[in-house]
């Protein structure tokens, strides 16, 4: 049985298209197509309903994907394990990371990093911090380069690379913004644009505001800091985000009692082997 066509079935099943898949796996279509249609043929079984533009599992393909799921681990698993046999350090990685941190973190490292391993092929997903999580626990990515998550996940080992320290910011012209001291009942007086809910980022914020019986009202939320960023600068209304943002375009306040941090670091699978690159890489990141 071919792992490709095992792997474009599993990517339809995950992400319930084809053309989605095909993204994925940087390939068309009809390639994903074909493949599907080889494995379909040498189970003689159909792996998917096709009702309209709506695809499902079929009963052989709900059967089928835990099974592919564990020979897609097992191979990586073995290539990865035949990478520790040479001394040279190759083959591909794939890391999962946020655009924040890919800006403002990871530039430097990654610069260092193909200097001293030419021969590693980066496959760089950019992504949410809690996708990037659940994608190296579904063994899609080897490494997540992520906000760390609140709180632990079983089977994925965390390591805090970087502490980094969050502060209240508004516009130069906010009326809080030539205020010496905040008090958290003020702040919550005026609109904020947070994280979305979902993020991890939210979650540390919401936990500190909550801590003082705070509940921020909230204009506009959205996932990408620097679209924060900008939104606080034209002034729709305050937001939280890393002190290492801060610039001429946003002002810090000093809020009484709130102390925010979220730690940022590289998470990994406890029961997956990794390559060698991985474990360059993580020894860089720790250095």
């Amino acid at each position: 049985m071919d792992t490709q066509a095992l792997a474009a079935f599993v990517e339809v099943a995950e992400s319930g298209s084809f053309s989605r898949a095909g993204e994925t796996l940087h390939l068309s279509q009809p390639a994903i197509s074909k493949r599907i249609a080889v494995l379909e043929e040498q189970l003689d079984k159909s792996l998917f309903d096709r009702v309209g533009r709506s695809i499902t599992l079929t009963d052989a393909g709900r059967t089928l994907l835990p099974y592919a799921r564990r020979v897609l681990h097992d191979v990586e698993d073995g290539r990865r394990a035949l990478s520790h046999l040479s001394d040279q350090v190759s083959g591909r990685l794939s890391i999962g990371t946020s655009h924040h941190i890919g800006l403002h973190r990871l530039p430097p490292v990654l610069r260092e990093f193909t200097r001293l391993y030419p021969s590693v092929d980066l496959d760089i997903h950019f992504m949410d911090s809690e996708v990037a999580c659940q994608s190296v626990l579904a063994g899609k990515l080897e490494i997540g380069i992520v906000t760390l998550p609140t709180q632990s996940l079983p089977s994925l080992e965390m390591r805090l690379i970087w502490p980094d320290p969050l502060t209240v910011v508004v516009a130069p012209e906010h009326p809080l913004a030539k205020k010496k001291h905040v008090a958290l009942t003020e702040l919550a007086d005026h609109p904020a644009v947070l994280p979305d809910e979902a993020t991890y980022t939210h979650r540390i914020v919401k936990a500190a505001l909550q801590k003082h019986g705070v509940e921020p009202r909230i204009r506009l939320a959205t996932n990408y800091l620097e679209t924060l960023k900008m939104l606080v600068n034209i002034g729709l209304g305050w937001s939280v985000l890393p002190r290492s943002m801060l610039d001429s375009t946003i002002c810090a306040v000093n809020v009484t009692d709130l102390s925010m941090q979220r730690d940022l670091g590289v998470v990994w699978h406890e029961r997956r082997t990794l390559s060698g690159g991985a474990r360059a890489l993580l020894k860089q990141l720790q250095d």
